[in-house]
């Protein structure tokens, strides 16, 4: 099937208040434009070169038809052009990278964007990534520790924590993320009662193209499909 093909099908399978994340990490222009075409609402990029690469190839009303995220590592240099591209950032992980996040939008307000004269940011949307295995090979928060970030993000006022998101461990076999997107469920219901400025919880991103289903019928309402769709990585 062809790529337009297989978003309509996956698209149709699962939930209507589930979104989808496009994961184009490595994919081309073509392939990006053809995933679009068929009806995609959300892309989402790995790497902040990338994404802007693909954006400014775009053709402007195209690249504003879908919102961006930013599903990768966010380096505090990457910040600006970050917010130039991005609509949200999934992946804040510390205090740190969030308070630079914040002094950089509150310093200069007014972020250029590659496909308009200027972008006024008031509120950058972010999630809080979560290392809900402990794999040390992985970015994300320890489980322990999230409900402390949110609050001490609350105090930020130019972000607002609007989810959690997570990437389980590789498995050949879905089921084994089940246990881990369980946990991730019963910590996203915790955030989501806290009652903070600048908080409110209503995503979980959870789930690629090998568990996305696991991940929704464990609640996920947010998932990041790159493989099932474009086919694997050359």
């Amino acid at each position: 099937m062809s790529i337009a093909e297989d978003y309509v099908k996956i698209r149709n399978e699962i939930p209507e208040n589930v979104v989808i994340v496009i994961a184009a990490k490595t994919r081309t222009m073509k392939e990006i434009e053809e995933v679009i075409d068929a009806g995609a609402t959300d892309i989402g990029e790995n790497y902040v070169q990338e994404a802007e690469k693909i954006y400014k190839g775009l053709s402007p009303e195209k690249a504003k038809q879908v919102k961006w995220h930013m599903i990768g590592p966010l380096q505090k240099n990457k910040i600006n052009k970050a917010l130039g591209t991005f609509d949200v950032i999934q992946t804040i992980d510390s205090f740190e990278i969030a308070r630079a996040i914040d002094k950089r939008v509150s310093t200069h307000g007014v972020v250029l964007h590659p496909a308009e004269a200027g972008r006024v940011w008031e509120i950058v949307p972010v999630y809080i990534e979560v290392n809900i295995a402990g794999e040390k090979t992985k970015s994300g928060i320890a489980q322990e520790r999230v409900l402390e970030l949110i609050e001490l993000m609350s105090g930020l006022e130019n972000i607002k924590v609007e989810g959690l998101m997570t990437m389980e461990p590789y498995s050949e076999n879905p089921e084994d993320a089940r246990p881990y997107f369980k946990k991730m469920k019963e910590l996203f219901e915790k955030a989501k009662e806290i009652k903070m400025p600048n908080v409110d919880i209503k995503i979980l991103s959870m789930g690629m193209s090998n568990s996305y289903k696991v991940a929704i019928e464990e609640g996920s309402n947010m998932v990041r499909v790159g493989t099932a769709i474009f086919g694997p990585r050359n």
